[in-house]
């Protein structure tokens, strides 16, 4: 569904990323792991178009997307739920998620029953159904990161990007997120996750990545990355970012 092959990329003249190559198949919860400053929101932002690769493939459905446009890479089925939520705060929670069915309101990807999704999101996030009306930058930022999610799900994505979902979040809504998250998974949404939280991510994801300094050093089955002693004692001991 989603294939990476040896993409490199980062901010002017700083090198972040050194050829990383990953896959996320059909109907699985990927996960991409590492510390602080290892280059795991770069590659999100990478894979959607908020910065331009320096070289490498990014295969999205068997066409390359790598330079795109952001919209013409939501338009092709990627969906983005950015680092620190960015709701647009003077709508509301229900014009928030209609914007994230843009696309297929316009046309540019099947339509399907929108009406029916968004009642899906409220089913999914009961929170938001109980504030459709309120203006998004109310939210706590629990409600936020859900609202996140719930837009992106609004594009009927072939891919979903989850960026720090569980960022400056209390233990108890980190713990609902990660339900949800998992929940989206049992019903073969296609995800790829970056999280702070590497014993979490771990835990409800199929196949993990570990990223060190922008290079891809370990790869495997999530439960069998656990309990490996190296990714223990470097990830497993504490949350980092």
């Amino acid at each position: 569904m989603l294939t990476i092959e040896n993409l490199s990329a980062g901010y002017g003249k700083v090198q972040v990323l050194h050829g990383i190559s990953l896959e996320v198949a059909k109907g699985t919860l990927v996960t991409l792991i590492g510390s602080n400053g290892a280059g795991k929101t770069t590659t999100l932002r990478a894979l959607s178009g908020m910065i331009a690769p320096t070289s490498g493939r990014i295969m999205l459905g068997g066409t390359d997307i790598a330079g795109l446009a952001s919209h013409d890479i939501a338009r092709r089925g990627l969906a983005h739920s950015p680092e620190g939520r960015r709701v647009f705060a003077t709508l509301s929670v229900a014009d928030n998620l209609l914007l994230g069915s843009f696309s297929r309101l316009t046309g540019s990807r099947p339509k399907g029953d929108v009406a029916s999704d968004l009642d899906r999101m409220y089913t999914l996030f009961p929170r938001l159904a109980e504030r459709r009306t309120q203006y998004a930058g109310t939210l706590s930022g629990g409600e936020q990161q859900m609202l996140a999610m719930a837009r992106a799900l609004m594009l009927a994505p072939d891919v979903l990007l989850l960026d720090e979902p569980s960022m400056g979040l209390a233990p108890k809504l980190v713990a609902e997120v990660f339900a949800t998250i998992a929940l989206l998974r049992d019903n073969q949404v296609t995800m790829l996750l970056v999280e702070q939280f590497a014993a979490a991510a771990l835990d409800v994801a199929d196949i993990g990545y570990v990223l060190e300094n922008g290079r891809v050093t370990a790869s495997g089955p999530a439960a069998a990355l656990k309990t490996d002693p190296a990714v223990q004692a470097a990830y497993l001991g504490a949350a980092h970012g």
